[in-house]
């Protein structure tokens, strides 16, 4: 019987790992309603290392199947999708946010409304989920962010929040609801952005990559990991600037 099952689940490594990213996805939910919200995004962070790491297992073990397709994209709403629109609501529902003003008959609203907005961002990245999956332009490059990057965003304006950006300033709320906004727009927009697939390390050919590593770098070693946001923002700049400069086929009809 040990025979057989060894096949099975052979044929399971990366279904598991993917499974082990759905799961990082649930705990770091868990540990932003225990009172650990800071480690919620490095939940993010290990989900985002088992997303790659699944499709490389599925490649080394000449593994491919639907179900691993279907599992991974229900794994990716929950980490990707899920967790970083709970992430944005903890940042709005915060006390110190709902307190700034003055106005106290609004506080419920402050907390119940504005914050709620923010589960949007579970839709959005679950439509933009179903809809790569059936995007034949999106096997090089991507068609608006993809989910792991808008994750990481929200990771960046976790651990913003926790050096002291944004925290007091009257506007706060409004900031939040402004980056929610952009955020599921940038989810779906038709906008062409580079991936980092690389055939060869040389210059000729990742040129853009490597500019977008080089200014990553002294945002790392002055915000640290509050650059992630500003990183991912970058990210969809340069993806612009270089459609501009280099215009894509990806958009012809």
């Amino acid at each position: 019987m040990h025979l057989t099952l060894l096949p099975m689940l052979r044929r399971n490594i990366p279904n598991f790992i993917t499974l082990g990213n759905l799961i990082c996805g649930c705990l770091g939910i868990q540990q932003l309603f225990a009172g650990n919200p800071l480690l919620a995004p490095v939940f993010v962070l290990v989900a985002a290392f088992l997303d790659f790491f699944d499709g490389m297992a599925a490649r080394a073990l000449k593994i491919s199947s639907p179900i691993g397709k279907d599992l991974d994209s229900l794994a990716d709403v929950v980490s990707f999708g899920v967790l970083p629109g709970f992430m944005a609501y903890w940042l709005m529902a915060r006390p110190e946010v709902t307190c700034a003003s003055d106005k106290e008959v609004m506080l419920c609203a402050g907390i119940l409304f504005p914050a709620a907005i923010a589960l949007l961002i579970p839709a959005f990245s679950a439509f933009r989920l179903a809809k790569f999956n059936h995007d034949t332009r999106q096997t090089e490059s991507f068609i608006g962010l993809p989910t792991p990057a808008n994750a990481l965003f929200w990771c960046g304006m976790m651990w913003s929040q926790s050096a002291g950006f944004l925290v007091g300033t009257s506007y706060e709320i409004g900031t939040y609801l402004f980056l929610v906004a952009l955020s599921c727009y940038l989810l779906i927009a038709e906008i062409p952005m580079f991936s980092f697939k690389m055939k060869q390390l040389n210059w000729k050919g990742n040129e853009l990559r490597y500019i977008f590593i080089g200014l990553c770098i002294p945002l790392f070693v002055f915000l640290k990991l509050a650059a992630l946001a500003p990183i991912v923002l970058l990210f969809v700049l340069v993806s612009i600037i270089n459609n501009k400069m280099c215009p894509t086929t990806l958009l012809a009809p």
